[in-house]
């Protein structure tokens, strides 16, 4: 099993839904960053469940720094961060053991681990593990700020609900910090809050689009081949729990383009190299270019849910009826959005600190 990510600035991730604990490793971070543990409580916050649209699954998130971190600051040596599991009701899974939840990872677990994995909340596969990752880029999202790059996401959509996308890009990432439900236009969260209710009412789910934004990131991060930044951020962003899809810039709508329409026609003003529009995503040829990063999130609709759905039993390998119990969310993209903010800070931050050195994100 794979657990780790980054090259220059890796992280491990550990733990399943139901364990005692879940946690990361984070490595490669430098010494002297100023740990600001209200910024990482907030960004938790961001991501754990409220109101009728979430699970009733509640979880404080106490986590504690194990290592790596003394007086406030990073020390340089690997950060190990612990967040104890607390609301778990393994029982209401006792029935649904060997039950196959449709589109779920119960099946692939099963096969993958022999029997032996541990089934109870999704396990190691749960959303649940993503509150490690969102504790990891507490400590890296600041850091960037400091240097003057900043990450935001907002919920493009929900079902066929859209929101407006990114205009003002530095103004917007401002705007939706401290936001619980991060749409830009703000008219847009009743008609998405009553789209995720009318689901879950019906015992079912849905899905939707997060919108991210990288804004300050200089031109000259990438590579041209295997590790493109359009692919390292896709393969975090792949690693979260009900992604299916990402696309950059325009994405699939630049296949309807002309060349003419889809290029980006670079000016210069001041010293500064731009660009006229941004339908490459602020990245050519695996690199960027200095204009802000775009990209797109396809989240699935929750797999778990309350209605019927024909399945199998993979121990005796016979046809099954499923009604799912347990505590889910009808729809989770609301929630994730915090999640690909910090996946993101993680590739930004390895990247950077492989461009100009170790010490590069403290100094």
């Amino acid at each position: 099993m794979k657990n780790t990510f980054g090259n220059n600035i890796s992280l491990t991730i550990f733990g399943e839904s139901h364990g005692n604990a879940i946690g990361c490793v984070l490595d490669g971070v430098p010494a002297g960053i100023k740990i600001d543990e209200e910024r990482i409580n907030k960004l938790l916050s961001l991501r754990r469940p409220s109101g009728s649209i979430s699970t009733s699954r509640r979880e404080a998130d106490e986590y504690s720094f194990q290592s790596g971190v003394f007086n406030g600051f990073t020390t340089g040596t690997p950060i190990c961060i612990l967040i104890p599991n607390k609301d778990t009701r393994s029982k209401d899974y006792s029935e649904m053991s060997c039950i196959a939840r449709p589109s779920h990872a119960d099946y692939t677990a099963h096969i993958k681990y022999r029997g032996f994995e541990d089934y109870r909340g999704g396990g190691h596969f749960s959303g649940r593990i993503t509150a490690a990752l969102v504790a990891a880029g507490g400590i890296l999202i600041p850091a960037l700020e400091k240097k003057n790059i900043f990450i935001g996401s907002h919920i493009k959509s929900i079902g066929k609900v859209s929101d407006r996308s990114f205009e003002n890009v530095r103004a917007d990432i401002e705007k939706l910090a401290d936001m619980s439900f991060a749409v830009l236009d703000e008219e847009k969260q009743t008609e998405m809050t009553n789209l995720i209710l009318a689901a879950k009412n019906d015992g079912d789910s849905v899905g939707g689009v997060v919108e991210t934004a990288v804004c300050g990131i200089e031109a000259g991060v990438g590579e041209p081949w295997f590790d493109t930044l359009e692919g390292l951020i896709s393969h975090a962003v792949f690693s979260i729990p009900a992604v299916k899809g990402i696309e950059f810039g325009a994405g699939f709508a630049i296949t309807e383009m002309r060349g003419s329409e889809a290029n980006d026609s670079f000016y210069s003003e001041t010293g500064r190299v731009s660009t006229e529009t941004n339908n490459s995503g602020g990245i050519n040829g695996g690199i960027s270019n200095g204009a802000d990063i775009i990209f797109r999130t396809a989240f699935k609709p929750t797999p778990t849910i309350a209605k019927e759905q024909k399945t199998i039993n993979y121990v005796n390998n016979e046809n099954a009826i499923l009604s799912a119990a347990g505590r889910h969310d009808p729809c989770i993209v609301h929630r994730a959005r915090i999640v690909v903010d910090c996946v993101t800070a993680l590739v930004v931050a390895d990247a950077l600190t492989g461009k100009h050195g170790a010490d590069w994100l403290a100094l």
